[in-house]
């Protein structure tokens, strides 16, 4: 499993956790800031309940697990359709509510290739609404699509998420 809750690296800042490609993180430790860099055609999902102030964000690559079922075995948040549930029942365990939750998401553009043959960014963000739908979610906060990669990060002390590209940086949620 590819999960962290409230694990520091030795070389990481201090209330900062990094999620990497295919990882996801969940803390119920107000002090603590998840955070995620180079969203291109990868989708980052925060998740929030502002009540217990508890919050994990995934890093996913791809829409579908099928794509590669052995990858999906190890590393089940490389893949939404793994990754997303996976996500909200780590949270879940904490002590976190569906109905309280804030979900934003970040990033899905189309980085890969200029003719947007593959059409990564889109398949992940169609697989991500549909999981969503599917699950009564809402998303309270987007910035997904474009060509451009992001940051993201979410501070559970506040809930407040962020997104960072080109030297900009703006709230996603609250607005």
């Amino acid at each position: 499993m590819s999960a962290t809750s409230d694990q520091h690296h030795a070389d990481a800042v201090p209330g900062r956790i990094e999620v990497g490609v295919g990882d996801l993180a969940v803390s119920a430790d107000p002090s603590t800031t998840l955070i995620t860099y180079a969203l291109g055609s990868c989708i980052g999902v925060t998740v929030y309940d502002p009540v217990v102030r508890i919050g994990g964000m995934l890093h996913f690559m791809l829409p579908n697990a099928k794509l590669n079922e052995s990858k999906a075995q190890s590393l089940p948040g490389m893949f939404a359709d793994t990754g997303v549930p996976m996500l909200f029942r780590a949270c879940y365990d904490l002590g976190a509510v569906k109905e309280r939750m804030v979900v934003c998401a970040a990033g899905g553009a189309e980085v890969l290739a200029e003719d947007g043959h593959f059409k990564i960014g889109s398949r992940n963000r169609t697989m991500l609404r549909k999981l969503f739908w599917k699950n009564n979610i809402l998303i309270s906060g987007e910035d997904t699509g474009g060509t451009i990669s992001r940051t993201l990060s979410l501070e559970l002390a506040s809930g407040i998420v962020r997104i960072r590209n080109n030297s900009k940086e703006r709230v996603l949620w609250p607005e």
